[in-house]
């Protein structure tokens, strides 16, 4: 009887297909979550903001709805648009939040040019970390 050769290249690319497969249905879920719960989700997160004193406001409801408008439309984003959204800030921290990552992007690129914004004060990490005491709660356990 011939003697099975193990290829050990194969044992380790279907671990990492494994991981790759249960960080894609992480993802996937708390999309779906932060979509289905982006108004309480968004009206959260805007006063943690305020109250950290990250952002400064003169329009509290439209910042909430811009928050959940990203909220909303998260699930829909092609793999690449998100990539390159959350790209500059991906080494901020280790094991990152995608929803966070991506928020944290929004407030300090996009939400700056938002014209009921007196200004965003703060680093980038502590930001994510505002953003994040919100939406850690999306994630699966």
């Amino acid at each position: 009887m011939a003697k099975m050769h193990v290829n050990p290249n194969r044992a380790t690319d279907k671990a990492v297909r494994a991981i790759d497969r249960k960080r894609e249905n992480e993802r996937r879920k708390m999309f779906i979550i932060a979509r289905d719960h982006a108004e309480p989700l968004a009206t959260k997160l805007v006063q943690r903001l305020m109250d950290r004193q990250i952002i400064e406001t003169v329009n509290v409801e439209s910042i909430q709805e811009s928050f959940a408008a990203q909220l909303r439309s998260l699930h829909m984003m092609d793999e690449f648009d998100l990539q390159m959204k959350v790209a500059p800030i991906r080494t901020l921290v280790q094991d990152f939040n995608i929803v966070t990552l991506y928020l944290t992007q929004f407030i300090i690129e996009d939400l700056v040019e938002h014209p009921d914004i007196g200004d965003v004060f703060g680093e980038d990490i502590d930001v994510y970390r505002a953003v994040d005491s919100i939406t850690r709660a999306l994630r699966p356990r």
